[in-house]
Formats: C-alpha cells, structure tokens, sequence
C-alpha cells in the first residue's frame, strides 16, 4: 500500500504555555482518499495517534497496517481515508532538534490534540471522523479528542492507556528520564554538539518502563543473550533519539488528566489494554474506576499469551482486532467496516 507523506504549516500556533510558534510543522501521512456523504460531510476518515517517541511511520509496519489497511480489512485503505500524524516534537514535526533546543515551546496533550485538529480540518479538509484511535500516549490523546471535540468522531478507541493523570510509578519513570538527562553536566542545558551520555540512562528507563518480563524470559534465556538482547535495543534507541526532543517528549504528559471530563465523552468508546503492559498495570484498578463514567464506555483487557508483548501489543493488531470488528459491527450495523 502507498501511503502520501506531506508536511501542513500552522501559523502563529498559540501553545497552553503562552509560548507561540510563527510556523508550526505537523508532518503527516495518508492512505485513500476522504468521500463525503449527502450533507457533503466526509464519512470515511480514521485517524490513528502515536505514541511517546514514535511516529505515524509505526502504523505503515505490516502488523499494524497489513491487518487493518490491507484489501478486505477493518479499516480497507481502498475505502477509508487513513490520517496518520507525527505529533509536535516528534518524527518529521517540528521539535528541539530542529534548532531550537530548549528554546522550543512548552507544549502538552492537549497543545497536540490541537494541531491535529486543524491539520484535519483546515489542511485536509476533514471536518468528520468516523473513527479516532491511538497507542499509548496516542491512546491518552484519544480520551481528549473525545472531551474536547465530543461531536468530531463517531467512535473511539483507545489501546495501552489509561484516563487518569499520570501518577504513581509511571509519572516516576518519566521524570527519571528527564533528569537522567538533565543531571548530565554534558547535556549543558540543552546546548551540546553530541548526544550526552544522560541520554543512555534515559534509554535504559525507557527499556524497563515498557519491558515484556515473560515475553523477554524466551527472547533472552541466558545471561549471553539478554546482554546482546540489551545492546541490541539500547543502539536502536540511541540512533533515533535526540536528549532534548526526549525531555519535551515526556514533560509533555504533565497536562493529562481526562478524569474530571469523562462523563463529557458521548462517542462510543472501546479501550483495550493488555495485561501484561508495565506501562498500565490493570492491578491499579483505574479502568475499572473510570469506564462506568463513560457513557458508551467499554473495556477489554487482553489477557497474556503467546502473542501479547506488553506494552508493544498495541501495534500488534492481530492480537486484538476482533474486539475492533465487533465495536465497529456495533456502531456502525448497516457498515461493512
């Protein structure tokens, strides 16, 4: 499948923080092509979210994308109008490594559920989805398109998430890795000709925050293995990360707590966590609190198996989209989709 890649500018672009940008880049990439119905409204747009570091290039991987883009799929790219966005300060979006380090704006969740917003309506022209869904902080920036925009989406489906501040053990593990970089007297407060040794530490975090303790176990059944199993992730990481983007990347969740507003969510909603994601817990009990407040709320916890990989079992859509057939089967029953 050809997937179009582009870049939509948004002009003195206002962050919560009050800081502003004169050009704000929100790089993209599209499948299909929108159709609209008799009121001349799209039907047919889907936009998938990102997670903390990545990109929209994560969906185009054949176990994301080849499972639900495919012909015949879920979400047939040949009959839907697939929207997939680097968030600010990640991918080919603008961020701190563009140039201005830690000059860059301050910007939160809700700065990014923003510029999507426009980039789906004043640059692609789509002024309704049918379907809103992302993977970790993808998935936290869904629950906000659901409070701030309630009648943009027709559905909503959130994975690896949870709708509560960030806290506990989770809200410890990002902070560590912003002052594991920090506290690098090489990282020189953002203003260093390669990246400082900090970043390391921060990738180390990063590794267990969203480790698979069983899945890891047959990966790597000996001392040998699991150290080259480490290197291995650690050069991975170390080739695509940037200290600073990393620090913006994670105080960018200091702004999230949909809690308060999850009675103002009238889409359907379906949320699919997995439970051996070290990332959500299900021990916490949050999703269990929380989904009764949604009105047209629904849970599904994916139990571990031969498939799950924590955390990462968000992007393995083979192992949870027969839950996505069935809620959309529900929203949509006179739909194929």
């Amino acid at each position: 499948m050809e997937f179009h890649e582009d870049d939509f500018i948004i002009k003195d672009f206002a962050f919560t923080s009050g800081d502003a940008l004169p050009q704000l880049r929100l790089h993209y990439r599209t499948l299909g092509k929108a159709r609209r119905d008799a009121n001349g409204r799209v039907c047919n747009a889907v936009l998938v979210l990102h997670g903390t570091t990545g990109s929209g290039a994560q969906f185009t991987r054949e176990s994301f994308a080849g499972e639900l883009f495919s012909p015949g799929q879920l979400l047939d790219g040949s009959r839907h109008f697939i929207v997939l966005p680097d968030g600010i300060g990640h991918g080919g979006s603008s961020k701190p490594s563009d140039g201005a380090r830690m000059d860059f704006p301050r910007y939160g969740y809700r700065d990014m559920a923003r510029a999507q917003h426009q980039l789906l309506t004043e640059g692609l022209g789509v002024d309704h989805l049918c379907l809103v869904m992302g993977t970790s902080m993808g998935g936290m920036h869904t629950w906000l398109w659901g409070q701030i925009f309630p009648d943009f989406m027709d559905c909503l489906v959130p994975l690896a998430s949870l709708p509560a501040e960030i806290a506990g053990r989770n809200r410890m593990i990002r902070k560590m890795i912003i002052d594991s970089i920090q506290s690098d007297p090489a990282w020189n407060g953002g203003d260093y000709d390669e990246q400082p040794a900090g970043l390391i530490n921060a990738i180390h975090l990063l590794i267990m925050m969203t480790s698979c303790p069983r899945q890891w176990q047959k990966d790597a059944p000996s001392r040998r293995e699991a150290d080259a199993f480490l290197a291995e992730r650690i050069k991975a990481h170390a080739g695509e990360l940037d200290a600073n983007d990393m620090i913006y990347q994670f105080a960018a969740s200091e702004d999230y707590d949909p809690a308060p507003g999850l009675s103002q969510i009238k889409a359907p909603l379906l949320a699919i966590n997995s439970a051996d994601d070290q990332v959500n817990p299900p021990e916490l009990g949050i999703m269990e609190a929380a989904i009764p407040q949604v009105e047209r709320g629904r849970y599904v916890l994916l139990p571990i198996d031969e498939r799950t990989r924590g955390h990462g079992t968000h992007t393995l859509a083979a192992v949870w989209k027969h839950h996505l057939a069935a809620f959309l089967a529900a929203v949509f029953p006179a739909d194929d989709s």
